[in-house]
């Protein structure tokens, strides 16, 4: 089988490899489709400690069963199913808890489990008994099914943030999590969602989401323009789904008073502390979150959201490689000149 092997930093090699065995407890996918995480690509430029090279990454995929041991109960030959990325260890107090994306092993695809830059990848026994191995309808397509998996992290991100009917929520950042919140917003019951970006390629494909007001970040006042938006009082809600200190700031500066505001964007290394006046949160009694990954329950939900139309994904899809052009996937991601990028192994 071809798979794309990380043997190095910045280096993603095509290889040859075995289709890889399976025993009684595990079962064999065949790999249909999977994204590139921004997650992905920093693994690719500058590692991570739970990425041993040689490796296979990714873990936004989908694909059908080919072959289930045993003893698997879970799946059988010829399912469809998605995968998701945080696989909890089932035993820790946060596992038990249904925090699973907060396991203190913090296992995941991709990462110490075998990822889906591959034609074949093996489902362990712990990915098929305490993780995101999700059952797709037939009708829906497994471009979609591998974006089950970022939908998930926004659920759990709105989820964090007691979003109800009335809310306004700013999301600020429109790479294909902030495009897939703003249906996901309305869903939850917002009635007002401002959409705010910097990029104008980014900002143009994220119209078709029709959010209330959008906000070119380059030429606006981000705070004053959403001010202006909620009467003074500032949005219920701010979700800053970019990397950028700056806006993280500005998401506390203009929430409403008992707002909630997520942190949802990670930070590069080497950005600056983040400058806050704690007396805005002290004074506005705001509520202040992060979120990362999610749990197969949200999973399992961003599934069911996307098979019935609620939430849009295909509209974020802009670019779609082969597996043999896996490199030049990420080269396309890295430039975001789009949002998403599909790698389909099975096409020649």
């Amino acid at each position: 089988m071809l798979a794309a092997v990380l043997e190095n930093l910045n280096q993603l090699v095509l290889r040859e490899l075995p289709v890889p065995e399976i025993d009684a407890d595990s079962a064999l996918m065949r790999v249909e489709a999977v994204s590139i995480c921004g997650s992905d690509l920093r693994i690719l430029r500058s590692g991570n400690p739970r990425v041993n090279m040689p490796a296979v990454i990714g873990h936004e995929t989908a694909g059908v069963i080919v072959k289930a041991g045993a003893n698997v109960r879970r799946v059988k030959e010829g399912d469809r199913v998605a995968i998701g990325a945080d696989v909890p260890c089932g035993l820790c107090h946060w596992c038990r808890n249904g925090m699973g994306n907060n396991c203190a092993v913090n296992y995941a695809v991709g990462y110490q489990i075998p990822g889906a830059f591959t034609q074949y990848m093996r489902l362990p026994r712990l990915l098929l008994e305490e993780g995101p191995v999700t059952p797709m309808p037939d009708a829906m397509s497994f471009e979609d099914g591998a974006l089950a998996e970022p939908l998930a992290c926004a659920i759990n991100g709105l989820e964090l943030v007691n979003l109800s009917l009335g809310k306004t929520v700013v999301i600020v950042g429109l790479g294909p999590i902030g495009c897939m919140m703003i249906d996901l917003a309305r869903l939850m019951g917002a009635t007002k969602v401002i959409a705010a970006q910097r990029s104008q390629t980014r900002l143009e494909i994220a119209r078709v989401y029709a959010a209330d007001v959008y906000i070119d970040t380059s030429k606006e006042d981000l705070v004053k323009r959403c001010l202006e938006e909620t009467g003074g009082e500032g949005p219920d809600v701010v979700v800053t789904t970019c990397g950028s200190v700056e806006v993280h700031e500005q998401a506390i500066e203009m929430v409403a008073h008992r707002g909630y505001v997520n942190l949802f964007g990670g930070l590069a290394k080497e950005a600056r502390p983040m400058s806050l006046l704690s007396n805005q949160i002290h004074y506005k009694e705001c509520f202040v979150t992060g979120s990362h990954g999610s749990t197969p329950r949200q999973h399992e939900l961003a599934v069911r959201l996307i098979a019935n139309g609620q939430v849009r994904v295909q509209p974020v899809i802009t670019h779609r490689f082969p597996l043999r052009q896996v490199n030049e996937a990420f080269a396309a991601m890295e430039s975001r000149q789009g949002l998403k990028v599909v790698v389909l192994p099975q096409e020649k």
